[in-house]
């Protein structure tokens, strides 16, 4: 039986048969107005967009998600919008998670030794970080990621995120203005990380 990864489902909009991650769901709420469904987990019949912002606009635009239903749907106009406050929401949610599970570092100092260890699954900056700052921590990464690919280990590609502002990511956290932070291994880091990419990949179309 095919993991949820590589289940696929076809993008109403474009007719495209992607993997699940690759798109969005969408389903009627209780009152008739279209929801977003990141984690594809409510019930009732889904509709599939490809992930990305643009995407789901044009969705709304040529009326795609009342003719996958075969019927009258409320969608609202700022549904774009909507989705992405969602995935944000999601994914603040995953890294409250993972820090309440010890899986989730902040602090310059803290995320650089990870980064170097390889305790570090991914690297995330804020939007509002000092262009010196996001220099040196995206340059530790790199070379701890070459250092460990020429001694023969295997580690999966560490990638980086810039998704919140310091703002809105010590909000999240509980911690005033975090500006570097860094899921670590086990399955609420892992957690973030998809959270992050699905993100991610929505605002860059």
């Amino acid at each position: 039986m095919p993991g949820k990864d590589e289940i696929e489902r076809r993008c109403a909009l474009t007719h495209a048969v992607k993997p699940a991650a690759e798109l969005i769901r969408f389903v009627v709420g209780p009152d008739d107005v279209l929801v977003p469904d990141p984690d594809a987990r409510a019930e009732g019949r889904g509709v599939w967009i490809s992930l990305g912002e643009k995407a789901v606009a044009e969705a709304v635009r040529r009326k795609a998600f009342a003719r996958s239903l075969k019927g009258a749907v409320a969608v609202p106009e700022d549904l774009p919008a909507l989705t992405r406050r969602r995935l944000e929401q999601r994914f603040v949610s995953a890294l409250q998670m993972a820090r309440k599970a010890g899986q989730l570092l902040t602090g310059a100092t803290k995320v650089k030794a990870a980064l170097e260890t390889g305790e570090a699954i991914a690297l995330l900056t804020a939007t509002d970080a000092a262009e010196d700052g996001r220099r040196k921590l995206l340059a530790t990464l790199t070379a701890a990621d070459r250092a460990a690919a020429e001694q023969g280990f295997d580690r999966p590609r560490r990638p980086h995120f810039e998704l919140l502002d310091s703002a809105q990511l010590g909000l999240a956290l509980g911690i005033e203005n975090v500006i570097h932070a860094a899921p670590t291994q086990g399955a609420a880091g892992e957690a973030a990380v998809k959270r992050a990419e699905k993100l991610a990949r929505y605002i860059a179309n």
